[in-house]
């Protein structure tokens, strides 16, 4: 840092300084930046290249692992679109359309109508758009002061509040309108419900006041694999009500590692996840204990349905290697150690019901293929 406040030699190299730095237009703006850092303040909006808080993508950095700082480091800004995509949470809706496709397929034992399964994705979606809009609308308090959070549109400012509130409720409407078109009243219905449930149970009610608030509020994540059915039916079934159960009981055992990661964020803004207000051991035998039922739950598909070889396959292959990383979390929690690599159960939980509902999906159509064996 020079004199006058500019970042020198920021590329780590003399020459890189001294051939990008030399150039006037360049240096000044970097003495922005750093007198922008110095005071915490915003810096200017995505027309200059910058829309995140200095101050809180630095603490960021500090919390996360070395690779996901430089991961954050090089996020490039994100326009208008941009923010509001991200006020969707896609990565969240990719998990959910996961479960509601291969779902489609299996309530038609074959491949479905495939405008139907276009407009029951996309119902879907905008149903879960809905939820996280309006669930980063209420939590914009607590957000900005979580690392994980931090750059999140409503707490950039990207977004203002009115605007997330207007494409929350648009989007709701719209799912709900587009599925009572498309398919049928009961999936409509059971897409508000999940609204709902997501924004007044889990966000509104458990999460700033229940160590149990992933377990229930969890609920919300399950009803795309009953809007799926339903879509494909107009009904639901036990097979539906079989996969519902999986969802709902996988959701603890993904998410507490999570907490576990994130746990200071949690405990800074008091929010009492189970990581925040339980030992790591004990935490670790809920996580294992929740993995193992999810497991039970997902065999007893085989006779309801029935289901055949692949899937037998998935949820051993797949279950096995979910329940031998939630057993070494357990393993490292009690020998104390410091870093419990929480993530890599994380990360195994979403591999694990991605190649479960994949085989939701194919082993339904392997059984069309006259003596293949085991069909």
């Amino acid at each position: 840092r020079s004199s006058d406040g500019s970042l020198n030699n920021v590329g780590g190299t003399e020459g890189h300084s001294l051939g990008l730095y030399g150039d006037p237009t360049v240096r000044a703006r970097h003495a922005e930046v750093a007198s922008v850092y110095r005071r915490g303040h915003v810096l200017p909006g995505p027309a200059q290249g910058f829309s995140v808080e200095f101050g809180a993508l630095m603490s960021s950095s500090v919390d996360q692992s070395p690779s996901a700082a430089h991961s954050s480091s090089r996020r490039l800004p994100r326009g208008r679109l941009g923010a509001y995509l991200a006020l969707t949470k896609p990565r969240v809706i990719e998990l959910l359309l996961v479960t509601t496709a291969p779902v489609m397929v299996l309530a038609e034992r074959g491949i479905p109508n495939l405008w139907l399964v276009l407009f029951t994705l996309i119902g879907g979606s905008l149903s879960a758009a809905s939820a996280n809009a309006f669930n980063s609308y209420i939590d914009r308090d607590i957000d900005k002061d979580m690392s994980r959070t931090s750059s999140r549109p409503l707490v950039t400012g990207e977004i203002s509040e009115r605007q997330a509130l207007v494409f929350a409720w648009s989007m709701g409407i719209a799912s709900v309108g587009l599925l009572w078109w498309a398919t049928n009243a009961l999936a409509a219905l059971l897409s508000l419900a999940a609204i709902l449930f997501y924004v007044f149970i889990y966000t509104l009610w458990l999460k700033r006041r229940s160590e149990q608030n992933i377990i229930w509020g969890g609920i919300a994540g399950c009803f795309p694999v009953l809007i799926g059915w339903a879509a494909v039916t107009g009904e639901l079934s036990w097979e539906a009500w079989i996969l519902f159960a999986v969802v709902f009981l996988w959701t603890p055992a993904h998410y507490w590692p999570l907490s576990m990661r994130y746990r200071e964020d949690y405990s800074g803004v008091n929010v009492p996840m189970l990581a925040v207000v339980r030992e790591a051991r004990e935490v670790s035998v809920q996580v294992i204990l929740y993995a193992w039922a999810t497991v039970v739950m997902s065999l007893l598909l085989i006779p309801v349905a029935p289901m055949g070889p692949l899937y037998w396959f998935a949820a051993l292959a797949g279950g096995g290697w979910f329940l031998y990383e939630s057993h070494r979390l357990y393993a490292r929690a009690v020998r104390g150690e410091r870093d419990l690599r929480a993530m890599k159960v994380f990360h195994s939980s979403i591999s694990y019901l991605t190649l479960l509902f994949l085989a939701v999906g194919v082993d339904p159509l392997l059984a069309l293929i006259p003596g293949l064996p085991g069909y």
